[in-house]
């Protein structure tokens, strides 16, 4: 039998009840990555990203938030079973999450090797002397020059890019099963970003480590990628192998985002943004989320929800639109 997924999730629902309220954020979600694969998750700013993120890293267990799922699995680990503390040990050694703002992640008042020691001394049970040995060793991997004398400064000493590989150095420090990497190269300069995504997918070559890599970016996702999901409204609309997604999509919205992506080869007078805005969580429409915006929406689309099925088409390819088959067969709309 092959290796199991590093991360499989089935049926991922998240429910934030404010003041009685029932506000679905993430409706359903499936999410399979195998060992030294990365895996896009791509949408608009309130799809439900980040909140996927931290319910697969079990940060959401709150009151007035419902977390559920068919099924959960790590590596072949149960994480439905787990108890909370149970889980909270898998963080930082199984699985990690780089924040998008590392000047609000990391903390103002300690140096980075205190935080980035407090790793090793926690879960593997160093000394101080030893700790500090091993983040210094992280430093110079993720290319922080003068490790071991900026080993004592604190994060408002560095530079946006300098800070962001420290995350990332906190990210590999245990070797993890699996990074979740949150718009890791948010507000960075297009230099800076290109060499933390070359950084984060070196570490993914060298360590065979899984990578979820959330962005609203779909140059990024071409880049580093080998499989991409594409989510509106809390679900996943379409998933696939990159070149095959990019080059025919299956979805409507997925061809809206390519569209409205600036082409240097062929300038256009304008850009082609996507009418409307995306549902309200707390009033997500009975058929599919995307109809009030779609040019081929039809009455099936706004009394029927279409499910995620398999195009048959190559193998990962899945797509939830009532007119598959036109969007394949490049019909007009």
């Amino acid at each position: 039998m092959g290796e199991s997924p590093v991360l499989e999730i089935r049926e991922l629902h998240v429910t934030f009840t404010p003041r009685g309220r029932e506000i679905h954020a993430v409706r359903g979600v499936d999410l399979t990555i195998e060992r030294g694969q990365t895996l896009a998750l791509l949408g608009e700013s309130g799809s439900g990203k980040s909140v996927t993120a931290k319910a697969v890293m079990g940060l959401l267990d709150q009151p007035g938030v419902e977390v559920r799922s068919a099924s959960a699995r790590l590596g072949g680990r149960d994480l439905l079973a787990m108890s909370a503390e149970e889980r909270r040990a898998l963080r930082g050694s199984a699985m990690t999450l780089v924040f998008q703002d590392a000047l609000s992640a990391l903390n103002p008042v300690l140096s980075i090797g205190d935080q980035i020691g407090e790793l090793f001394r926690v879960h593997q049970g160093l000394s101080r002397k030893e700790a500090r040995s091993r983040s210094v060793e992280l430093l110079d991997l993720v290319g922080i020059p003068a490790a071991a004398t900026r080993i004592g400064d604190y994060p408002h000493q560095f530079s946006g890019g300098m800070r962001q590989r420290i995350l990332v150095a906190m990210a590999v420090a245990l070797e993890p099963d699996l990074i979740i990497a949150d718009e890791p190269t948010t507000a960075l300069d297009v230099t800076v970003q290109a060499q933390i995504l070359e950084l984060i997918d070196r570490l993914r070559r060298e360590l065979g480590t899984a990578v979820l890599l959330i962005t609203h970016d779909l140059g990024v996702a071409a880049e580093v990628s080998d499989q991409v999901a594409v989510m509106y409204a809390g679900r996943i609309v379409e998933s696939g192998r990159a070149e095959e997604l990019y080059d025919r999509p299956a979805h409507p919205y997925t061809a809206a985002l390519l569209a409205a992506v600036p082409d240097l080869d062929r300038p256009a007078s304008e850009l082609r943004a996507i009418p409307g805005a995306p549902p309200s969580p707390a009033l997500t429409p009975p058929g599919c989320s995307f109809a009030p915006r779609c040019e081929r929406a039809s009455d099936v689309c706004t009394g029927n929800r279409p499910v995620l099925a398999p195009l048959g088409t190559g193998a990962g390819r899945y797509a939830a639109c009532h007119h598959v088959k036109e969007m394949l067969d490049g019909a007009p709309a």
